[in-house]
């Protein structure tokens, strides 16, 4: 018994002990030698399965698979997952696990600029600005009866969320809007070397958030708050105020990025935004394997964003059927959660 448990702990990857160290110099090398191999490994094993699919999928469909339409599909066509990402980061960094209201926040922006711009004639940029105050509202309200009434975070937001999609389909009558300005789909649409504007929106927004995240107080402070409140209470950091601000930042993002959908479409249908939700989780804990393992963050979430439009685009191609897509989610969500935990738990 006593044998096995000094094996396990030399194989152990996390952080060296005097066994661990005493036995990396015994087959001499550095005692982080291991450790640091490790950690790269883990950091870029998705990225790994990744190329691998890629890989995959150019060999059983090159006619296809290697083409530009390809590349520009899986690039340009995710512009709403980054944003819903995105939005979800902003509460899942501080410790709201399972904000349900940003799909539908994104899905009413989008119909609200549609139904203004359409059928109450206002101009589109005004139309806009007033769906991104709403949702901003939105995720301000989903803060104050979280954080200052004490209501639990998955009742407030599951609650809001069906909220604000029967809200969408009433003031669209059920059916889907369309005929917005095709000069207004230029915010989302307009070419860069081969990829729409959209992309490059949803880019600079993780870059933005990356930044925060890394090299800023605000950035810390939110990590301190999510790993732990109290501790971060006596620190002096203002708890509460961070959380009303993540839920408010959160509403922000999910408005601009459901104006900028509409924008694409010339329109938009409010049942569509319940599709995204499964979706956004999985790329978000996805991308806890991502870069900075165990820890929620922008950049690995995009690049699962990516890698999950991969695996569902060749599979399409290789003739899947449309279930597919629920399967691959369901099951990376799966996936992605059981390493998200093992990751912290390796880390603690």
């Amino acid at each position: 018994m006593t044998t096995h448990s000094n094996q396990t702990l030399s194989a152990d990857p996390g952080p060296a002990e005097p066994e661990t160290a005493a036995s990396a110099a015994a087959r001499g090398r550095r005692p982080g030698a291991a450790l640091s191999v490790g950690r790269l490994g883990s950091r870029f094993a998705a990225l790994v399965v990744w190329l691998v699919l890629a890989v995959l999928y150019a060999a059983l469909r090159p006619e296809t698979f290697l083409t530009r339409g390809t590349f520009q599909t899986i690039f340009g066509s995710q512009q709403a997952l980054v944003f819903l990402t995105a939005a979800l980061l902003c509460t899942i960094i501080v410790g709201e696990f399972v904000d349900m209201s940003v799909a539908s926040n994104f899905g009413f922006a989008a119909v609200l600029v549609a139904v203004l711009n359409v059928h109450h004639h206002w101009n589109v940029w005004i139309a806009a600005v007033a769906a991104i105050a709403v949702s901003t509202l939105v995720g301000l309200v989903n803060g104050w009866l979280a954080v200052h009434l004490g209501v639990n975070t998955i009742v407030v937001t599951l609650g809001m969320g069906t909220f604000l999609l029967g809200l969408g389909l009433w003031i669209t009558d059920l059916t889907p809007v369309s005929g917005m300005p095709s000069g207004f789909a230029q915010i989302a649409l307009h070419p860069i070397a081969g990829l729409p504007a959209g992309f490059y929106e949803g880019l600079v927004l993780m870059l933005a958030f990356a930044y925060v995240m890394r090299f800023t107080p605000l950035g810390r402070n939110m990590r301190f708050v999510g790993a732990n409140r109290e501790v971060s209470r006596l620190a002096g950091i203002r708890v509460n105020r961070l959380r009303l601000g993540a839920f408010t930042v959160a509403g922000l993002i999910a408005g601009a990025g459901g104006v900028i959908a509409s924008a694409a479409t010339g329109g938009f249908d409010a049942t569509v935004s319940q599709s995204y939700l499964l979706p956004i989780f999985a790329a978000t804990f996805l991308g806890t394997a991502i870069l900075e393992p165990g820890a929620f963050n922008p950049l690995g979430t995009l690049l699962a964003v990516y890698f999950l439009a991969t695996g569902i685009l060749g599979l399409q191609l290789l003739g899947a059927a449309g279930w597919v897509s629920s399967v691959f989610y369901g099951g990376v969500l799966i996936i992605a959660v059981t390493l998200a935990t093992l990751l912290h738990r390796r880390a603690a």
